[in-house]
């Protein structure tokens, strides 16, 4: 079983924890000759590529490295600019390594904001009272699982499109939230989850369920 991630919402709406477990690292390398025919875009503290996707290279995928050399915002760890480096015929053959970019925190935070009224939106178009919401968002490449509890509280996992018995994964996760989180006199509910018991346990169901399947929890 191949479980991405694990994220949790609060009644109101807000994040209150995620953990990213087995997320694929999608990463190309190529050389190029000049000119460079991919356009760059430096955006939000990352240059990205904004035209020209090619060979597993595509638009929104983020500047890793040049020869080697890791990129940190437009900066080559060697204190050179990226764009200057690309620019300079001198410079080519180059090797450039692309990936995927990383949702920062502050992503996950308004991506889960957003999931939020979606909910309640499915839950109004039911043409039967009560409706239990999403419990499933499903896209070619995962599945987005979701069980809300009874005070309103949502455990969503991401995983692979072929898993089966996500289900019963995500009524254990509720345990182990209801029993190291909530039962931690020092966590106050809504707030962000920060319970090691809370972390351990959970990271340790996850890991038998990839190794041993559902049974094993």
């Amino acid at each position: 079983m191949v479980i991405y991630g694990v994220y949790i919402v609060s009644k109101s709406g807000g994040l209150i924890f995620n953990y990213d477990h087995n997320s694929p690292k999608i990463e190309t390398e190529k050389t190029f000759s000049y000119p460079l025919d991919i356009k760059l875009q430096y955006e939000n503290k990352k240059v990205i590529v904004e035209f020209g996707q090619r060979d597993g290279i595509h638009v929104g995928h983020v500047l890793y490295a040049i020869n080697g050399i890791p990129v940190v915002g437009r900066q080559m760890d060697d204190g050179r600019d990226v764009f200057e480096v690309l620019d300079n015929k001198d410079n080519y053959p180059i090797n450039i390594k692309f990936g995927r970019p990383k949702m920062t925190t502050n992503e996950k935070i308004f991506l889960a904001s957003m999931f939020y009224p979606l909910f309640a939106i499915a839950s109004q178009l039911s043409p039967e009272p009560k409706s239990s919401g999403i419990e499933v968002l499903e896209a070619d490449t995962f599945k987005l699982h979701c069980f809300q509890t009874l005070t309103g509280v949502k455990m969503m996992v991401v995983a692979d499109p072929n898993q089966v018995g996500i289900d019963i994964l995500l009524k254990r996760i509720y345990e182990i939230y209801a029993d190291f989180a909530l039962k931690n006199p020092f966590y106050s509910l809504e707030m962000p989850i920060r319970c090691e018991l809370f972390d351990v346990n959970l990271k340790t169901v996850l890991e038998q369920v990839e190794k041993s399947g559902i049974s094993a929890m």
